[in-house]
């Protein structure tokens, strides 16, 4: 088991997550966080601490789709171990639906 980030941190992009993370396996796109599936140790701590509650386990169903984009671009994002000001339209973008399809960036983030 892994953790993966979903949808709704399209936008958002808390990261919260990152600084409780023991083994740094977040990296960071323009508008969005992954987590390297490989580097994960599924502790779980970062769950409870995504505002958005975007982080998810892949035991769920339907979490494929997350699974292989959080593989894919924490292989070429550039890695997060600090605390960030969240994205400025964070509040109204919480909740919205359909924001990958709408939003998702694969430019990569600046990293630490």
């Amino acid at each position: 088991m892994t953790y993966v980030v979903t949808d709704n941190c399209i936008k958002c992009k808390y990261t919260d997550c990152v600084e409780v993370c023991p083994v740094d396996c977040f990296y960071e796109g323009e508008n969005f966080l992954v987590i390297h599936p490989d580097e994960c140790i599924d502790c779980g701590v970062c769950e409870p601490e995504c505002p958005a509650e975007a982080i998810k386990p892949d035991t769920e169903p339907g979490l494929d789709k997350w699974l292989k984009i959080n593989t894919e671009y924490a292989s070429i994002w550039p890695n997060i171990t600090v605390k960030k000001d969240p994205l400025p339209e964070a509040k109204e973008m919480d909740g919205q639906t359909g924001k990958f399809e709408k939003y998702f960036s694969e430019k990569p983030g600046s990293g630490d």
